[in-house]
């Protein structure tokens, strides 16, 4: 977990344990970063925002959209086959979705409104696709509703919150804040 440019005091609701340049914390796998923390964290800390924002906008940016509108932003029930999505609003899931493709098969979402999950909803991978090769590059909030499980990597430039037991398989990244309550994000390998 990183935070940046902010310190360690914004990182809330968890008991850290202090170390050279890094936090643990039993509600972690893995390490906490912020920020203040010692060198070099900071500067590894602002390369990876940088980094970010530079995914964000190549994201955003990719021309010759194979769907557009698709669904007209309401994709529950929807098998997705690979490609690049465009919604000029935002995208609601109310129902289960599959994300079905071969292990090399790119999606990306383009999405200049807000991105919403209902509740207990959940995204499948089918046919060898894979969290890490699927990105949503969301402009307005993020929002996994409660229990729900999410596949693939998030470019937020607002923020993302993952209600009480929302789960993720793949990152959350955000411009402004990422808020987990009760939630668990695992890495994409």
């Amino acid at each position: 977990m990183g935070l940046s440019p902010a310190a360690t005091s914004y990182i809330t609701g968890l008991a850290l344990t202090n170390a050279t340049g890094y936090a643990t914390s039993a509600q972690i796998t893995g390490k906490a970063f912020a920020a203040d923390m010692a060198d070099p964290t900071p500067t590894n800390l602002t390369t990876a925002v940088e980094n970010m924002i530079t995914a964000y906008n190549d994201a955003a940016g990719r021309p010759s959209p194979d769907y557009i509108e698709y669904a007209t932003g309401n994709i529950g029930g929807k098998t997705l086959s690979p490609g690049l999505y465009k919604w000029t609003n935002s995208v609601t899931i109310p129902s289960s979705i599959t994300i079905s493709g071969t292990a090399s098969d790119v999606w990306i979402f383009q999405i200049a409104g807000d991105l919403n999950i209902s509740t207990g909803i959940n995204i499948t991978l089918a046919g060898g696709a894979q969290a890490k090769n699927i990105f949503w590059q969301v402009a307005g909030q993020a929002t996994f509703g409660t229990t729900s499980h999410f596949e693939g990597i998030v470019l937020s430039m607002t923020g993302i919150t993952l209600q009480t037991g929302a789960t993720m398989k793949g990152r959350a990244l955000a411009q402004t804040t990422v808020i987990l309550d009760g939630s668990s994000v695992t890495q994409p390998q």
